[in-house]
């Protein structure tokens, strides 16, 4: 079997021109990609920083450095819990909430042009099958870490 026949290559590669695509939008406006996932994941309640990190697939330091530059160019600020005193909330500053806006356009807009070429019936499989592969990743970890 080629490299370019196995499912791995198609995902890893649509991945990257995807991510590429998002980098180039979100660096128009002074951000990365990374930074636009973490402003579109924080909610007006404010989003427990232990709860970003497996959203986003990150090691805990590096969104802790990610979180203190977001913090250091205004985007978000950090606040104890009300009723848990262990728990540090994040928050969108105003021009946090203002790149999350365009954030969240960029991906309205690529999801539409996606919506217009594909089929729904041709979406619902990719769906399905990307929940399959997602499936099959998560029970070979959970193995892996059992034969350990």
């Amino acid at each position: 079997m080629k490299l370019e026949e196995t499912v791995d290559f198609h995902v890893k590669s649509t991945w990257h021109a995807i991510t590429r695509m998002y980098n180039q939008i979100a660096n128009n406006h002074g951000l990365s990609q990374t930074i636009g996932y973490v402003l579109i994941n924080v909610s007006k309640e404010g989003t427990p920083a232990t709860k970003i990190a497996p959203l986003m697939g990150m090691e805990p330091t590096s969104l802790s450095r990610l979180l203190k530059n977001m913090e250091e160019s205004g985007l978000i600020f950090r606040k104890g819990d009300k009723t848990d005193k262990r728990v540090v909330r994040i928050f969108l500053t105003r021009e946090g909430v203002q790149k999350r806006k365009q954030a969240k356009s960029a991906i309205v807009e690529f999801n539409q042009r996606i919506l217009n070429k594909i089929e729904t019936k041709d979406l619902d499989i990719f769906i399905r099958v990307s929940q399959t592969i997602n499936s099959l990743t998560r029970n070979s970890i959970i193995n892996t870490l059992n034969e350990k």
